[in-house]
């Protein structure tokens, strides 16, 4: 049976079938041969040839426990690789959000239906579908390099019903959002991604009677919710091929530095950096969001009350950057302004500056001094034309706004 292993797995006595790689990397004049000169194996070892193929019927085999491809496994893989490159380049030029906005709910909605069918699948013990989900991370981390703001906004409006699926996909983005701004290569963002869209896939098992609980949990609802890490871990146990990340984040994205998370009680260094990311963006689009048991919290206001939290719970070097990664006022924020033109206003941030974190693009909509609305103006804060400057944030409960992002989330 053909098998392809890793160089350091190779013995004495295996078969060698074929060494994987250009034909210009290979020590040896031929392919197949049995491996029974120790000067053999230290030549492949030198070389920059990684993995072999060998036939466990004309040599040894490898010890039970180590790390094997088969050969429908590896076909599997060069398909995925052939039906990419076969594709038409996917459009990644950044773009202004009213251009995104319309493609970014799109992805939403089909990303919504998919992860309601994989956590179906998940409850009747189906196995998810690696290469599905990749696909999806694939499309939204598309429209994050577009813009990122587009589909991060629209996956906060969800309702309560959707959040369970919709959070995924929010998390997703966000995960590839931050992973892009520390810097992180394509396949690590890759690999973030993944992680955030499979984060929650636990919660397929947990009772919906705690899962959409309208209240506070009891102590005992509460163990039974903090099951879904292990549950979701087990349920990636069961993928083949899955990106090892996924795992980790899916069990420990509860886990807090000062050893107070969740399943483990892991702290600071015994936490990924994946899995620091994922606690991050977790808590954002959480608090953020509409449950069955309270409203979510303005986006500016979330990330000031994240701020509080962050000494015990997040990686310092992890919430700064993800800070950074939605600006400090991100999209959607209710802010008040200090102006020559109309007095004191308030104003909604519709996209950020790239000129300024600090100055983002908003829309001017009423007047506290005269306590009334007035015609919507865009104003650039970053623009040095621009004498209106941000006084602070404003809570939209307390103003009995309805329908602000109407300001914004209007392609």
């Amino acid at each position: 049976m053909l098998k392809c292993i890793r160089v350091e797995s190779l013995k004495l006595g295996m078969w060698v079938e074929e060494l994987r790689g250009s034909w210009q990397e290979h020590p040896f004049w031929r392919d197949s041969f049995l491996l029974a000169d120790p000067k053999d194996l230290e030549r492949i070892l030198e070389s920059s040839i990684r993995e072999v193929w060998i036939d466990s019927s004309k040599g040894l085999d490898v010890p039970p426990g180590t790390e094997v491809e088969t050969e429908e496994q590896v076909a599997f893989e060069v398909q995925l690789e052939l039906n990419e490159a076969a594709r038409p380049p996917r459009l990644k030029e950044p773009v202004p959000i009213k251009d995104e906005l319309s493609r970014a709910a799109l992805i939403c909605q089909q990303s919504k239906q998919a992860v309601m069918s994989m956590f179906q699948e998940a409850r009747m013990g189906k196995t998810v579908d690696a290469a599905r989900a990749q696909h999806l991370v694939e499309e939204i981390s598309d429209s994050v390099s577009r813009n990122a703001s587009a589909l991060i906004s629209l996956a906060r409006l969800k309702t309560a019903d959707d959040y369970t699926y919709m959070h995924s996909v929010a998390v997703c983005a966000l995960m590839i959002a931050l992973a892009r701004q520390m810097g992180l290569s394509e396949g690590q963002t890759r690999s973030a991604g993944l992680a955030g869209l499979l984060h929650d896939l636990g919660k397929a098992a947990t009772p919906p009677s705690v899962l959409n609980k309208p209240g506070k949990l009891t102590p005992a609802e509460f163990e039974v919710m903090k099951q879904h890490t292990i549950d979701g871990y087990r349920m990636l146990q069961n993928v083949g091929n899955l990106d090892p990340m996924a795992l980790d984040v899916c069990l420990h994205h509860h886990e807090k530095v000062d050893g107070s998370g969740y399943p483990k009680g892991l702290k600071d260094s015994e936490i990924s950096l994946f899995a620091k990311m994922g606690a991050v963006c977790d808590v954002y689009d959480a608090i953020t969001s509409d449950r069955p048991y309270k409203a979510g919290w303005d986006p500016a206001q979330s990330l000031h009350k994240m701020a509080e939290w962050s000494r015990g719970h997040f990686d310092q070097r992890v919430f700064q950057a993800f800070v950074k990664s939605l600006g400090i006022y991100p999209v959607g924020s209710l802010l008040r302004l200090a102006s020559d033109r109309w007095g004191a206003v308030l104003a909604v941030v519709v996209e950020q500056s790239a000129q300024a974190l600090t100055k983002p693009i908003v829309k001017v909509f009423y007047s506290v001094d005269r306590t009334a609305h007035i015609a919507p103006q865009t104003v650039d804060l970053s623009s040095p034309q621009v004498i209106e400057r941000i006084v602070g944030r404003e809570d939209p409960v307390e103003w009995e706004f309805e329908g602000l992002d109407q300001f914004w989330a209007v392609a």
